[in-house]
C-alpha cells in the first residue's frame, strides 16, 4: 500500500519532542505535528476528528471510511469491499500516528505518550494537533530534567517504552477498526507490527538514515514481543548487477491485490521475490 497522502508545512512549539517534529516535516513535508499548549483546545470541526471518537467505532468512523470508499473509487474506477475499505481507513491513521512515537524515540531517544483523547487528526490537510502526556528518555538526556519526564535504565527499556506507547494509542483503534475489518485481535495487531515497521522504515530513508532504522526496528520487534505480531521482517535479496536490495515480509496483508492485483505491494507476502527483484532493481535505477 502507498504512503498515506497528506500536506501541510512544518510548525512546532518547543517541547522535549518539538526537534523531531520539525525534522519529520522537513523530510516529509505532508505531515504536520501541532503541539498543544496546556490551555489550548483541541481543534474540532472542518475535518478534524479524535483517536478516540474513531475508536468508538460509531458515525465518526463511517464518515472517516466513507472519504476511504469514495477515494477508491476515484483512484481505481471501483468500488472496494467495506473490510477492505476499513483496512485502507485504519492504515491511513495509523501510519502518521506511530511516527509521532517513533520519530522521536529514532532521532532523540525520547518516547512520549498519547492517549487516544489527546490526538486529532485532519486526513486532508496532513495534520495531527497533539498533546503528549509525558514521555520517557535516558538518563544523560537533558530533557530528563523537564516536567513530564520519566527516566529508564537503559536502551532496552526505552524500546519496551516504544513498544507501550504504541500499544496503549492503537489499542482502542483496532477495536474500533476490528469488526469492520473483520480481523481478530492477532491479525489486527500484525497490522500494527505493519506500521511501525513501514513508516520509520520510510521516514528513515528519507532522512538518510535507513540502515540503521532497520537495525533499531529489528531490535524493537525481535519477536515474542506481544501484543506485536512477528518481526520487523528484514532481509536483503541480489539484484541483477549483484547490489543489494534491502525488503521485509509483512507480518499482514493491506489487501490493495483486491483492486489491483498486478500491483501489489513490494512487501505482500504474495509478491515472489523475483518480482521484487524487478521493481526494486527498477526503483534503485530510477532513483
Amino acid at each position: 500500500m502507498s504512503v498515506p497522502t497528506l500536506a501541510a508545512p512544518a510548525q512546532s512549539v518547543s517541547s522535549a519532542v518539538a526537534d523531531s517534529y520539525a525534522r519529520l516535516t522537513e523530510v516529509f513535508p505532508g505531515l504536520r505535528v501541532i503541539e498543544l499548549g496546556p490551555e489550548e483546545q483541541a481543534p474540532q470541526g472542518g475535518g478534524w476528528v479524535t483517536a478516540a471518537r474513531l475508536a468508538e467505532g460509531g458515525a465518526d468512523l463511517d464518515a472517516f471510511l466513507a472519504w476511504d470508499s469514495a477515494q477508491v473509487l476515484k483512484d481505481y474506477g471501483t468500488r472496494a469491499r467495506p473490510d477492505v475499505v476499513a483496512g485502507f481507513g485504519l492504515h491511513r491513521y495509523a501510519w502518521p500516528a506511530t511516527l509521532l512515537i517513533t520519530v522521536p524515540w529514532f532521532l532523540h531517544r525520547r518516547v512520549p505518550r498519547f492517549p487516544v483523547a489527546n490526538v486529532s487528526f485532519h486526513r486532508a490537510l496532513g495534520r495531527m494537533a497533539v498533546r503528549a502526556d509525558g514521555f520517557a528518555c535516558l538518563p544523560d538526556d537533558p530533557a530528563a530534567a523537564l516536567p513530564g519526564a520519566r527516566v529508564v535504565p537503559d536502551e532496552e527499556a526505552l524500546r519496551a517504552e516504544v513498544r507501550a506507547a504504541v500499544a496503549a494509542h492503537m489499542g482502542p483503534l483496532l477495536d474500533g477498526f476490528g469488526p469492520r475489518m473483520r480481523r481478530r485481535s492477532r491479525a489486527l495487531w500484525s497490522v500494527a507490527t505493519d506500521e511501525i515497521v513501514e513508516g520509520l522504515w520510510y521516514i528513515a530513508h528519507l532522512l538518510g538514515d535507513e540502515r540503521r532504522a532497520m537495525t533499531e526496528l529489528e531490535l524493537l520487534l525481535p519477536g515474542a514481543t506481544k501484543p506485536y505480531v512477528g518481526t520487523a521482517g528484514f532481509r536483503e535479496l541480489t539484484g541483477p548487477d549483484g547490489q543489494t536490495l534491502p525488503t521485509r515480509d509483512r507480518a499482514s496483508c493491506c489487501m490493495f491485490y483486491t483492486l489491483r492485483p498486478e500491483d501489489a505491494c513490494v512487501t505482500c507476502p504474495r509478491t515472489c521475490d523475483a518480482e521484487r527483484v524487478a521493481r526494486l532493481s527498477a526503483a534503485a535505477t530510477a532513483g
